[in-house]
């Protein structure tokens, strides 16, 4: 195990800051992903409800592998038939969007759920003040679900960081890819794997304390 850490130390630090870095892309763009077809879900407008339940239940009902499949393969190919034959994504675009997408599907019924978790006395409190609905929605009913919503957040944080693993078969050189890799050249399956599981284990630990964190003191500041 010491060996594989001297030599393969530098490539495994940076193999999880990647994998960090594509968990913070994924968790920005699965937020505005999220928030507006939660808000969807949460309107008067059947039509909009009809669209953010299709999203929902479709990116939900799909394993995140076949999803990053079809992200990577399914659509350059697709495009490239229509005569664009130089497009192509990156395993980071790829991934991105795959697991943005797939947060997004998971965040937008977190958002749901913390909105409808308010009052509804809130929001027409602030439509008899004569504040339109948008208003009401973003200055009074928002910024009280936030609360709610903020550990399901991080829990959510922790979850897509552990589902960058599935992004190895695309390529990404995430943490489980270099893993891979380490293990193919030294045929050291159990040392190998055993640093990456720590190193995954260390870092949701610490996520996972700082969420539990986060939720003592909202719950003490309500």
């Amino acid at each position: 195990m010491v060996m594989i850490i001297q030599r393969y130390g530098i490539m495994l630090i940076r193999a999880l800051g990647q994998t960090l870095l594509l968990t913070l892309l994924s968790l920005v763009f699965a937020m505005v992903i999220g928030m507006i077809f939660g808000l969807m879900n949460v309107g008067n407008k059947r039509v909009l409800n009809f669209i953010g339940t299709v999203y929902v239940d479709a990116v939900r009902g799909v394993p995140l592998i076949v999803l990053a499949y079809f992200i990577y393969f399914g659509i350059p190919a697709g495009i490239q038939g229509l005569g664009f034959t130089n497009f192509r994504l990156g395993p980071l675009q790829a991934g991105t969007i795959a697991l943005s997408m797939n947060c997004g599907a998971y965040m937008a019924e977190i958002i749901r759920a913390g909105i409808q978790s308010v009052d509804r006395g809130q929001m027409e409190a602030g439509r008899s003040l004569g504040m339109s609905y948008g208003a009401s929605m973003w200055l009074i009913v928002i910024p009280q679900a936030i609360r709610t919503m903020v550990p399901s957040i991080i829990n959510q944080f922790i979850i897509t960081l552990k589902d960058t693993s599935i992004l190895s078969v695309i390529g990404f050189p995430e943490l489980t890819n270099v893993g891979k890799t380490i293990m193919g050249n030294t045929f050291k399956n159990l040392q190998a794997w055993a640093i990456v599981g720590i190193m995954y284990m260390v870092v949701i630990i610490t996520l996972s304390k700082v969420s539990k964190r986060i939720e003592r003191r909202i719950n003490r500041g309500r």
